[in-house]
């Protein structure tokens, strides 16, 4: 009995740790009768899911991952069937199907109820061989703006560090321009006349108590903190 508790309480765990993974990547497994196994409804905070070149057939066992920007589906046998990401990613953003057996604009199509699709990857499928085929999958697909890296006006797509980088400085902007707008905090202008008005007899007492008042101030703060985990290790005992 006790080491069901055990075993139960391990699972509990595994679960809730599976729950809160954001990437992915199970790129050379082995799927089962070209189908997925293992991966469910578990996996709900996923943003990035990568399965390459793992004899992929179907993805009809495709769990509902609402969270989900970035799939990587190449070198797998893939022909169809891809009115299912619309259904279990609806907000992907980047879809990777590379190498696989995708060969008329038809099978294509279905991607056009991704709404939020930015950039598709069809590298080595037959599909490219057809005569106007950047033309057509961009008519097809209005909302994408990629199309194996490149744009219509063939400029190259960023890699994701580069945007997330720009992201960051963009956020960094945006804080720095609200404290700009926040100005200084009320009573600032009459505390510095107030000091000025005191005379230079005070400075170095000002300055003793400062200090002590800075040293007393860290010493509160050290005494209080407590730094998060950065590792999050489990296990059955």
């Amino acid at each position: 009995m006790e080491l069901t508790l055990k075993v139960d309480a391990a699972l509990r765990s595994l679960i809730c740790f599976l729950s809160q993974v954001t990437e992915l990547v199970l790129d050379n497994c082995h799927s089962v009768n070209g189908e997925i196994e293992g991966l469910n409804d578990t996996f709900k905070e996923l943003e990035f899911l990568s399965m390459v070149n793992v004899a992929l057939t179907s993805l009809a066992g495709l769990p509902s991952l609402s969270k989900l920007r970035k799939l990587e589906l190449s070198d797998n046998i893939i022909s169809g069937g891809l009115e299912v990401l619309a259904e279990k990613c609806p907000n992907l953003t980047y879809l990777n199907l590379s190498g696989n057996k995708i060969k008329d604009l038809s099978t294509v199509e279905a991607l056009q109820n991704l709404k939020s699709l930015k950039s598709l990857d069809l590298f080595n499928c037959e599909i490219t061989n057809l005569q106007d085929y950047r033309e057509s999958i961009f008519e097809l697909l209005q909302q994408i703006t990629y199309l194996d890296g490149f744009d219509q006006e063939d400029n190259e797509a960023p890699d994701s560090e580069e945007e997330e980088d720009d992201e960051e400085d963009d956020d960094e902007e945006d804080e720095e321009e609200e404290e700009d707008e926040a100005g200084p905090p009320g009573g600032y202008e009459e505390e510095e006349e107030d000091e000025d008005e005191a005379g230079s007899d005070l400075e170095g007492e000002e300055e003793e108590v400062g200090l002590s008042y800075l040293m007393k101030e860290e010493i509160q703060v050290n005494k209080h903190f407590s730094p998060s985990p950065k590792n999050i290790v489990f296990g059955i005992t």
